[in-house]
């Protein structure tokens, strides 16, 4: 592996053996992180946030559900 800093980035090398699931997983975190670093957001606000989208979603579902 090389990881290499430069002004305006850090470039990862890695194997071509390197397990693409679990390479997956991993730049699907450092996505995650890169769009939350500069987020303002408390856990609360995330807590309700998601509490409100999980609400709005079983509403219009709810039907496929329950008969």
């Amino acid at each position: 592996m090389y990881i290499e800093r430069t002004k305006n980035e850090i470039i990862i090398r890695l194997p071509s053996y390197v397990n693409t699931d679990g390479l997956q997983r991993f730049i699907d975190y450092l996505c995650y992180k890169e769009a939350t670093s500069k987020s303002q957001a408390t856990q609360a606000d995330v807590d309700k946030l998601a509490k409100e989208v999980k609400k709005g979603w079983w509403a219009e579902n709810r039907n496929k559900f329950i008969k």
